[in-house]
């Protein structure tokens, strides 16, 4: 205990950043290049009342720091920086506000919004050149101490191939709130996420992975606590090493070690959606909460004129990782969060903006080096959103070997493929088979592709199939947020529909849009909740929506058959090493047989031709192929899509073995559970249906 007097602090140490307890005190140190004095501030149990105010002693190459001996786990603290308020020339600070420390691993408390949290007067014609006097201690979270010590026990990562690897994209909150068996108070924690029903549930599916939506500490924007609204998907960070107190039952971090732990029992990874693009302190206008406060003139990247944000995000401003301090938070970041929590991979939101310098986005920009170098992050997964809003932002198949990238020509071919848009079919075959033209270069592989057409960002995949428009109205923004450009088609109704003859043609259409992700060449990824028909109602962008709307209604799923549908089909690509290659095809012979490693083929059986290619008409495509390294035993797969509306017969090219029926997605999908069907010489191949075939093994001839 810190004695009644106050606590005395020594000078400390320069490493490492952030709060350390050793065992008999707490290290603090703090970055900031331009700042004239950093006071520590240390509050009572509650976060509420500041008892303490200590100046840190030293500053060593651009860290402040100070060690208070007898200071332990658990003890609440924030910043007080001071130092020039002069916009003009990119400097914010103001000791009257409260910072958060960008290490603190975790935060208490939340964000209760007023003007004293900005650092000017809001309303004032001087607008952010003014100084704001108001203490906002009050309302801000604190940073905690925090004891890192956990029993892992005998914890080992999955490590899953990426040719193995399936990708399961959830929300903490939204997956857990209304599951079953799960007692009400954990719902939407991690604890609940890692809890025996849900585990069971993810193992049976057949995934591999996680993709959590952001678990980084955010912050609810103030205009949406306005409208009684959330920033539900969390692309609002105010920490990169703090879990997100909303998903903790408690204020122990152990929670989600907890997690991580059940899920890698499981056989599963956990990779996580991180936002360090930017920040939740937006731009000239935006409050002071952290990082601005501390030294805005090196965390974030300025115009020309230095008083506003060189932001290629959309959300205000952009961190500058050309600054070798923020790049080192990024880094060190990326490293607790491997080392200590044992996460498996990363999904960068945004990721140009981390490979930006002054002549735009680099290839050889320093964040991908210190990447491509790190050790630790040489043995997780690491995943790009390949596109920013700023100029030259749109990066796909531009990063380096060793990263998987989103695919959107993917999402965007599929969709409009089972939409029934004529001249897709060519476009369509190089997604199918990895996108070749695209990330063939520099040594990379085909699971290079992460191939998805349905993420958070947008439909679910029932909407995808239910809905013309998007409707927003929920969003309180007059329906203009959100994406216009949805290739969805809602099957002949708007919305929610009585016939049965659209509600069957549904259903099929996101059996053959699941059934094209899960067995295409690449990493397939899917939305949680599409295997149960997860409705949002046609609204494109819930990204403020903690409510039903977003959540998982696991009571009445719209379509209970399709999860069969799924696990059976994730089942098959697992089982099939011909649907897992490493290598891009590339249409020639091989060697020691009679066959093409693919070969394309017309519903009469045969091989299309030039002419076929260029028919702009054309809404059917097949394609035969085989392991990466035959041999004359391994079966062939024999996949066809129809997206015509009307039936055409297949004639099944000629092999000694014959061929066995697994998908037929104009099948009942009631027994259809991929019991293979024996099938002679033709088959009938119906209108919108995606069926694939396997030639007989020798057990089953």
């Amino acid at each position: 205990m810190i004695g009644v007097r106050g606590p005395v602090i020594d000078e400390g140490s320069a490493a490492p950043l952030g709060a350390t307890w050793d065992g008999k005190g707490v290290n603090f140190a703090l970055f900031s290049d331009h700042a004239e004095r950093v006071e520590l501030c240390l509050f009572d149990q509650r976060g509420r009342r500041e008892l303490h105010r200590l100046t840190l002693p030293s500053y060593t190459d651009g860290v402040w720091h100070g060690y208070v001996p007898d200071a332990r786990p658990g003890l609440k603290y924030g910043y007080r920086v001071s130092g020039p308020y002069d916009p003009a020339h990119g400097h914010r600070f103001n000791n009257y506000k409260l910072l958060i420390d960008p290490y603190a691993k975790a935060l208490s408390g939340a964000l209760r919004w007023s003007d004293a949290h900005f650092g000017y007067r809001i309303g004032t014609p001087r607008a952010d050149l003014s100084f704001d006097r108001r203490d906002n201690a009050s309302g801000m979270p604190k940073s905690v101490v925090v004891d890192t010590a956990f029993t892992w026990g005998d914890d080992r990562a999955p490590r899953t191939p990426w040719r193995d690897t399936v990708i399961y994209e959830m929300h903490v909150r939204g997956f857990t709130m209304q599951f079953p068996d799960i007692p009400p108070p954990m719902r939407g924690t991690f604890l609940a996420l890692s809890s025996p029903p849900v585990v069971s549930y993810l193992r049976k599916l057949g995934i591999s992975a996680v993709e959590l939506l952001p678990i980084h500490a955010f912050v609810d924007d103030r205009n949406l606590v306005e409208k009684r609204l959330r920033n539900y998907w969390g692309y609002n960070s105010i920490g990169f090493f703090a879990p997100h107190q909303l998903y903790l039952s408690g204020e122990t971090v152990h929670e989600f070690k907890t997690m991580v732990k059940q899920f890698h029992e499981a056989g599963i990874e956990v990779i996580l959606d991180v936002v360090y693009n930017h920040t939740a302190e937006g731009n000239q206008g935006g409050p002071t909460l952290s990082f601005k406060g501390i030294d805005n003139a090196s965390y974030y990247r300025l115009a020309e004129d230095k008083r506003y944000y060189d932001d290629a995000t959309g959300c205000g401003n952009s961190l500058n990782l050309e600054h070798p301090r923020v790049l080192q938070m990024v880094m060190d970041s990326l490293r607790y969060w491997v080392e200590e929590m044992h996460v498996d991979g990363f999904r960068f939101d945004l990721a140009p903006v981390l490979a930006r310098t002054a002549t735009g986005v680099d290839p050889n920009s320093g964040f991908l080096k210190a990447v491509k170098q790190d050790p630790v992050l040489a043995r997780v997964k690491m995943i790009a959103e390949p596109w920013d809003v700023g100029l030259g932002g749109y990066q796909v198949g531009n990063f380096p070997s060793g990263w998987s990238e989103w695919n959107d020509t993917y999402r965007d071919v599929v969709r409009r493929f089972w939409q029934g848009v004529d001249g897709t079919v060519p476009e369509l075959a190089s997604r199918l088979t990895g996108s070749s033209e695209t990330f063939n270069h520099s040594g990379r592989h085909i699971r290079t592709s992460v191939n998805f057409v349905t993420a958070h960002d947008g439909f679910t995949l029932a909407d995808l199939v239910s809905y013309n428009g998007k409707h927003n109205d929920d969003n309180h923004e007059d329906n203009r947020d959100g994406s216009d450009n949805n290739n969805s088609w809602n099957c002949g109704a708007e919305g929610a529909t009585d016939d049965d003859s659209i509600r069957t043609l549904r259903a099929r259409q996101q059996r053959n849009l699941l059934a094209t992700v899960l067995l295409s060449q690449g990493t397939p990824m899917m939305l949680a909740g599409d295997e149960v028909g997860k409705t949002q109602h046609g609204n494109n962008n819930a990204y403020c929506q903690d409510s039903p709307l977003a959540w998982l209604d696991w009571a009445s799923p719209s379509d209970p058959a399709l999860h069969d549908f799924a696990a059976a089909v994730i089942a098959l690509r697992r089982a099939c090493s011909a649907f897992k290659r490493e290598g891009f095809f590339t249409g020639t012979p091989l060697r020691g047989t009679d066959r093409k490693d693919i070969t394309w083929l017309r519903p009469d059986g045969g091989e299309m031709n030039d002419g076929d290619w260029h028919d702009g008409g054309r809404r059917v495509i097949g394609l035969i192929f085989g392991d990466e390294k035959p041999t004359p035993d391994d079966p062939l797969v024999l996949m066809f899509l129809n997206a015509h509306d009307h039936e055409m017969t297949l004639a099944l090219p000629a092999h000694a073995r014959g061929w066995d029926l697994y998908i037929d997605t104009a099948g009942d999908p009631r027994t259809n559970v991929f019991a293979p069907i024996p099938i002679a010489d033709t088959h009938p191949l119906a209108a919108h249906s995606f069926a694939l075939f396997r030639t007989r093994t020798d057990a089953q001839s």
